[in-house]
């Protein structure tokens, strides 16, 4: 297969995961929206639910609950079909920036990351950063394992709700 030219459609929508150190996990993907519509997509609750969850994943979000401000706090709730049990995920966002910048810790584990998704725009595309740093080198281990090899497949579905919105 040919090597897609970096301007070309199938060069701009391809997601580059990137493990840059021993504890952290850089996701980046460049957008063919404004940083505003991208930016509601990460900070609106009936969007984010939208595409966050991957469609090959066996997983149902239960619940979205999130309080998109410096301060603020989420809750997302979801629930797999091999366990009776709810699992909850959530937070405090220490930084919001509208249009530029999201940072929030994940608090439910001492093993949880910090996350910084930042928003970059430049003649109506948007590239989005999503990094992520974690306590130790085995808590990224664990999550290159499971929750981040979905991360291509989560943005490919924003990516296709972007698409609907611009």
């Amino acid at each position: 297969m040919p090597k897609a030219k970096e301007s070309s459609p199938v060069a701009m929508n391809r997601t580059a995961v990137e493990r840059k150190s021993d504890r952290e996990l850089v996701v980046t993907r460049t957008f063919d929206a404004p940083a505003h519509i991208v930016f509601e997509a990460w900070s609106k609750a009936e969007l984010f639910q939208r595409w966050w969850v991957p469609k090959s994943a066996e997983l149902s979000l239960l619940s979205c609950d999130m309080d998109v401000r410096t301060g603020g706090t989420y809750r997302l709730v979801f629930r797999h079909p091999m366990s009776d049990r709810p699992m909850a995920f959530f937070g405090t966002y220490r930084e919001v920036i509208p249009n530029e910048r999201i940072v929030w810790t994940n608090e439910e584990s001492d093993e949880g990351a910090v996350t910084t998704v930042t928003f970059e725009e430049n003649a109506g595309k948007t590239r989005v950063t999503f990094h992520e740093l974690y306590p130790t080198e085995a808590a990224l281990d664990e999550a290159l394992a499971g929750s981040a090899e979905g991360l291509p497949e989560q943005f490919a579905q924003l990516d296709e709700l972007l698409a609907g919105r611009s």
